[in-house]
């Protein structure tokens, strides 16, 4: 047996965190270019502790998902500014695009440069900017991933911008930061939270130490992501989806994902829709894929007895099979109400366009089995 894990330098957790980040920035820099969402007023507890610890603060907001030209645009101010260091507070979108403008500040260039699938691909050589993830959402897990997920609009995709060099130098992850989040968002992004525990576990590049996260994370997700939904005031959950994501980001980092996600990045990058919602709708038909095409063509494959194991993670039941985890994965995505993939305005019309960025993803190659054209067609008809 041999594995890798690699992860942030630090990983910090726990309610009330958020007011540690004055202290560890000044040990890693004098200017902060601090990355936020949209509304740069939940920012200000942050930047007033910069300033406490004598650290100089430059806001970057980023109003809706990550592009390369947001990038860009991040990577000019941090140097105009002079900024010595990054700190991405908010969700997947500011922290992912925190980690990117960390690697641009020190390897130069452009994104394209570096970018997957659709760029160069030419590998980061320098280690980043010094970079604080504080996530806001329980979802991504991106503050403890080695690559930022970026919208190419011109040519309709996401892709990664990936290298060892960019996983954070401390992740501060405050259940607190989560308590707001609106139900609806809480919904999406526990359901790529809940996804990315999932697929890990069945990945063939799953490992114990990955095992061991995806198991209670499995746990945690399956006794707290519709009670955050239903009362987002309950503390113990928020903290159990908090813990969740973290898993997740993790797991994904050092074991991969699946067609969950081969199918959600490049859904993301060819129609305006919330990336934890696409998990949810397309995970039960998915999971129930898989399991079959398992069966049938891989019988002895491990990865199929794992889906029991998954079934009986999350129903409790000791003789749970895969085909009740199906059951039981399909009644929570629509008990959160994931949207069919049509309300995107996603038709029959777009399946080869999808298919065709789909079977490149990186994510896809995760899977633990190798779906058809045909069976992959088919989830994306049942997800409509």
């Amino acid at each position: 047996m041999r594995f890798e894990f690699a992860t942030a330098s630090r990983i910090i957790f726990g309610a009330g965190t958020l007011r540690e980040v004055g202290k560890i920035a000044a040990r890693l820099g004098i200017h902060a270019l601090v990355v936020a969402g949209k509304s740069t007023v939940r920012a200000k507890p942050l930047i007033a502790l910069l300033q406490q610890h004598g650290v100089a603060a430059t806001t970057f907001r980023v109003t809706g998902e990550p592009t390369t030209e947001i990038v860009r645009q991040g990577t000019d101010l941090a140097r105009q500014r002079r900024c010595d260091m990054i700190v991405g507070f908010g969700g997947g979108s500011p922290v992912d695009v925190g980690k990117a403008i960390a690697a641009l500040l020190t390897n130069g260039g452009d994104p394209l440069d570096y970018l997957e699938v659709v760029g160069r691909g030419a590998p980061l050589t320098k280690a980043s900017a010094p970079y604080i993830a504080i996530p806001t959402t329980a979802g991504t897990g991106a503050e403890v991933t080695r690559n930022a997920v970026l919208a190419v609009p011109e040519r309709r995709v996401k892709v990664s911008l990936r290298s060892p060099l960019m996983l954070p130098a401390v992740a501060v992850v405050d259940p607190e930061l989560t308590y707001t989040v609106p139900p609806a968002i809480t919904a999406s992004t526990g359901l790529d939270a809940f996804t990315q525990v999932l697929e890990p576990y069945v990945s063939p590049q799953a490992n114990p130490l990955t095992d061991a996260l995806c198991r209670e994370g499995l746990r945690r997700a399956s006794r707290s992501l519709r009670r955050v939904f239903q009362d987002g005031s309950d503390a113990e959950a928020r903290e159990d989806m908090a813990l969740t994501s973290l898993f997740g980001g993790l797991a994904l980092a050092n074991a991969k994902l699946g067609a969950v996600h081969g199918f959600a990045g490049p859904l993301g990058g060819m129609f305006d829709a919330p990336h934890g919602a696409l998990c949810g709708r397309l995970l039960p038909f998915v999971m129930a894929t898989n399991v079959r095409a398992l069966q049938e063509r891989a019988p002895d494959d491990p990865a199929l007895a794992r889906y029991d194991d998954i079934a009986r993670l999350l129903t409790g039941a000791p003789g749970a099979t895969a085909r009740d985890g199906v059951a039981w994965v399909e009644t929570l995505c629509n008990a959160l109400q994931a949207p069919g993939l049509s309300t995107y305005g996603i038709t029959e019309a777009d399946f080869p366009s999808i298919l065709e960025k789909a079977q490149r993803s990186s994510s896809m190659k995760g899977n633990p089995v190798r779906l058809t054209v045909a069976e992959l067609e088919a989830i994306l008809r049942a997800a409509l």
